[in-house]
């Protein structure tokens, strides 16, 4: 133990020194241009960024995008000035070729798997510490980091780092942990015990909250029944704990028969509240940033995460109207799936939420292999492909998985070994799927079934 946090702090002081150069290029231009990612943790990261240049009166200008491609980097060479700094959050690791376009000085914080040399001025990544970025820092907490070198009194952007962290499914261990502890002594995060959910009514939480998908998730009468059996009802932050342990218990045991042992440590358990937030209970507040980007309202997000309270009602009822649109699709999915040699797949066209489909057949329902879902829509084919932290423990690296399946048809993939995405030609997806389970199958060492 002792040598294990000894090990841990080596890490962390390295990756400090990343975020202090950073901070010091950041911190000498006038005119910043930020690319962030759209979901929960790229929205924050952005968040943060914003915050802490504000504060040090630095203009910024903002787009978040669905991943980096070309169009991205045309659109930057098209808005910047000779004077500005480009800076990518939660992206940009793995993009060389298209980075090494862009003539300004660029820093990328991210905590993707770097592929190549980059051509920014510095890469604050956890990788380059030996802290694995899928699991133990999200972007937003790598972007905290740089954060606090630009200004130690940037403590209280802590909980949007905590908030991209639960976000991206990470765990609160090694660095996660560090900034936790930090968040917590500084008052910017409390904690409870329970179920992690956002707040109401308990029978409206458990018809539309997608995670964690049960059994009765979207039936109103099984959810009645299953509360009534329980003897419980009302707002879930207002339950007496003797009720709060009756429905954990009972959730758990019903996780128990299908779903991933992470997905059921996942549910029940510390759940943060953010009390510099304007949204208090993370999962309510990356429901919302989730579901802003997912629709192209990036901007009420940001308003959000730069506490601007007139968009809090907006966003909640959006927000909830999606989740609803989330478990609706997962329910059609369920009856498309295939089944590979070393993976479960879904081959769609125009269907939303296919992260979300994914995460929940591996997480909920077949947690043996990893799943991948291709949707074909507007000429492109979007891939998503996600596994579990045992799978990944087996060799399972669905970053390299994705990334050489679509190379393989003339795409692009990438991302963490155990969420990965990909972009391939339309007519391409049954020759990507069955390259994708190949390798899988490699990685694993045996058939997911053996």
């Amino acid at each position: 133990m002792v040598v294990q946090l000894a090990t841990e702090s080596i890490a962390i002081s390295r990756l400090k020194e990343l975020a202090s150069k950073a901070a010091d290029v950041i911190s000498a231009y006038k005119y910043v241009r930020i690319i962030s990612h759209n979901d929960a943790d790229g929205l924050t990261s952005a968040g943060i960024m914003c915050r802490a240049l504000a504060r040090k009166g630095i203009h910024f200008h903002t787009t978040i995008t669905s991943r980096l491609a070309q169009d991205t980097i045309e659109t930057i060479k098209s808005s910047v000035s000779d004077a500005d700094l480009v800076v990518f959050c939660d992206m940009g690791s793995s993009h060389a070729e298209l980075i090494q376009q862009i003539k300004n000085d660029v820093i990328v914080i991210d905590h993707h798997m770097p592929v190549g040399e980059s051509p920014a001025k510095v890469v604050v990544n956890p990788h380059y510490a030996g802290i694995d970025g899928a699991i133990y820092l999200s972007a937003s907490g790598t972007t905290y980091l740089v954060a606090k070198e630009m200004d130690p009194d940037n403590t209280d952007l802590s909980g949007l780092a905590i908030a991209g962290a639960v976000g991206d499914k990470q765990l609160f261990e090694s660095s996660n942990l560090h900034i936790l502890e930090e968040a917590i002594h500084n008052g910017v995060v409390s904690v409870k015990k329970g179920l992690r959910v956002g707040d109401g009514d308990i029978a409206n939480v458990l018809e539309y909250t997608p995670e964690p998908y049960l059994d009765i998730t979207g039936d109103r009468k099984k959810i009645h029944d299953f509360l009534e059996i329980l003897g419980v009802k009302g707002t879930l932050s207002e339950m007496a704990q003797e009720d709060i342990k009756k429905l954990t218990t009972s959730i758990a045991l019903k996780l128990a028969k299908h779903a991933s042992p992470e997905a059921v440590d996942a549910a029940i358990g510390d759940v943060h509240y953010l009390e510099k937030e304007l949204v208090k209970n993370v999962y309510d507040f990356v429901a919302i940033l989730n579901t802003c980007g997912k629709l192209e309202k990036a901007g009420l997000a940001l308003s959000m995460c730069m506490l601007d309270g007139s968009v809090v009602e907006e966003a909640r009822q959006m927000a909830v109207k999606y989740q609803r649109s989330i478990v609706a699709s997962i329910k059609q999915a369920e009856g498309m799936l295939q089944q590979g040699k070393n993976i479960w797949y879904l081959i769609a066209k125009d269907m939303d939420n296919t992260g979300m489909i994914s995460s929940a057949v591996v997480r909920y329902m077949h947690p043996e292999k990893p799943c991948i879902v291709t949707n074909e829509v507007e000429g492109i084919v979007k891939v998503s492909g996600r596994g579990t932290r045992a799978l990944t423990a087996k060799g399972l690296d669905l970053a390299y998985a994705m990334r050489e399946g679509a190379l393989a048809v003339e795409g692009q993939g990438g991302g963490h070994n155990i969420a990965s995405g990909a972009s391939i030609p339309p007519g391409s997806v049954q020759k990507f799927i069955d390259i994708v389970d190949d390798i899988v199958g490699q990685q694993l060492g045996e058939n997911a079934d053996d």
